[in-house]
């Protein structure tokens, strides 16, 4: 371990510069070196800080807060702290208020969720997505069919799982003045691969007359992103990701040019100013307010100025100097590893540089006959030596989907031999069929990650070479199904 830290620290010494880091774990992080877990989903969520927790409780414990859309003074009170935290989020973003309006919801899915239920989506319109996008993004595509307009994907590049920029171009044809409004969405950073995908692309499609979505969530834990110098119509985020704490708080930011196109399909308590039984009729509040549902989570949301202040303590850039260090890191240490025939154990999806990619790396492991290990195997025995990592689809299937060559009759086919199929047995028919995979491992590196938890991956991943066998303790595990051998047999 110590001559593998020096050697890494020859390789990227940069990694020095964010020893604060190493610092904040042993104290606000302490309990992963006490318990010995190695965390390796911070795309799936990140972890908080100790003491995110005692200030927001302190702050909780220290005044009488109730339910705001009042005038009462613990209701006014209440008001204040979340008005305070929606100011931090547009700081946050270097986004002028009278350029964005901030909306809090529930979650990123929640965000999203507005765009595509108040999208003024018409026949003629179009939508306009990426093979690469999260389930929360893709499902727009309902919304849209359902007011006559079909999405369109935008394809990705082998082996790199980049958008093919000639098809975006492409596909983002001009507007003609007066037509249907056109929606263009992608992720700044894909859950799946870590590829950053060109913000340029959102000046290329409003030079074209397109508003754009910006996917921001596994973005932003780990990079600035700036509104005031890119400006997409709307960017949806979940503040759990970038600090762990609160959860059930996200953020949808809007450009008020667009705001007022939006149209609401239906009201709530508190998105409106005045509503009638007898007149069937209501008048929706003005901005943020005509979208905040029912009660916020007040006392969640002002632990979100908390958590940005935890941020901007640390500051962005040195989290990002680390992740960019340890995933430069194992990226190369994954692809050289081999089995002793040469056939290679990890087949890395996506870029294997660090060049325009973040800190989630998605791999599936194969044994020395270069037969795929079942994901969910892996994920057992990571887990036995306390490495959190996820496997799946990540709710994103179009880079697997790309990268395995999957095709439309692969899909139909399976679905086709049993309309009640379950994931399990989906999963079982893709795989034995094609000899694809329809599923990964994903480890992803975030803001106390440091070299002790890449350098226990690698361990791990080193122990699966020439093995179809695993043992673990006196229990002996066939890597490649889903039961344990005990006592040898």
């Amino acid at each position: 371990m110590k001559e593998a830290y020096e050697a890494f620290l020859a390789e990227c010494p940069e990694y020095e510069s964010t020893a604060v880091l190493d610092r904040l774990r042993a104290t606000d992080y302490r309990r992963l070196d006490e318990q010995q877990h190695v965390y390796l989903d911070y795309t799936g969520g990140s972890l908080h800080a100790e003491s995110q927790v005692l200030q927001h409780a302190a702050m909780l414990n220290g005044q009488v807060l109730g339910n705001p859309h009042s005038a009462s003074p613990s209701s006014l009170g209440m008001t204040t702290l979340v008005e305070e935290s929606r100011r931090a989020v547009l700081d946050w973003f270097s986004a002028s208020p009278d350029e964005y309006t901030a909306i809090f919801t529930a979650n990123a899915t929640g965000a999203l969720k507005h765009v595509g239920e108040s999208y003024p989506f018409a026949p003629g319109g179009q939508l306009l997505l990426t093979a690469d996008n999260h389930n929360s993004v893709n499902g727009i595509r309902e919304f849209a069919r359902a007011k006559g307009v079909e999405a369109e994907y935008v394809p990705l590049t082998m082996p790199e799982l980049r958008i093919d920029l000639d098809k975006a171009r492409a596909g983002l044809q001009g507007r003609p003045w007066g037509e249907p409004r056109r929606l263009f969405a992608f992720p700044a950073q894909s859950n799946f691969t870590g590829v950053k995908h060109p913000l340029e692309l959102i000046e290329l499609a409003h030079s074209r007359g397109w508003d754009v979505l910006l996917d921001a969530a596994a973005f932003v834990p780990t990079n600035r992103l700036d509104l005031s110098q890119v400006q997409p119509d709307f960017v949806s985020v979940s503040f759990y990701k970038m600090f762990g704490y609160p959860t059930g708080v996200g953020c949808l930011l809007v450009r008020n040019s667009v705001l007022s196109t939006l149209q609401r399909p239906w009201f709530a308590g508190g998105t409106v100013n005045f509503a009638t039984v007898q007149g069937r009729a209501s008048i929706l509040s003005r901005g943020e307010a005509g979208f905040e549902d029912g009660t916020l989570n007040y006392l969640g949301i002002p632990a979100v100025a908390v958590g940005l202040r935890h941020l901007q303590s640390i500051g962005i850039d040195t989290i990002n100097t680390r992740v960019r260090c340890l995933t430069h890191w194992l990226l190369q240490r994954l692809v050289a590893l081999q089995h002793s025939n040469g056939r290679p154990v990890v087949r890395i999806y996506g870029p294997v540089t660090t060049s325009d990619r973040g800190g989630t790396v998605t791999m599936n492991f194969y044994d020395p006959e270069g037969h795929l290990v079942d994901y969910r195997r892996v994920e057992e025995l990571a887990g036995l030596q306390r490495i959190s990592l996820r496997t799946g689809c990540f709710c994103n299937p179009g880079p697997g989907e790309t990268a395995e060559g999957l095709t439309e009759a692969d899909i139909c086919a399976a679905l086709d031999s049993d309309p009640d199929m379950n994931l399990r047995s989906f999963l079982q028919f893709i795989t034995h069929r094609s000899g694809k995979s329809a599923g990964a491992i994903r480890v992803s590196l975030g803001i106390v990650s440091n070299f002790a938890d890449a350098h226990r991956f690698m361990q791990f991943a080193g122990s699966l070479r020439d093995q179809t066998r695993l043992t673990i303790g006196d229990v002996t595990f066939d890597i490649e199904s889903s039961h344990a051998i005990r006592d040898g047999s």
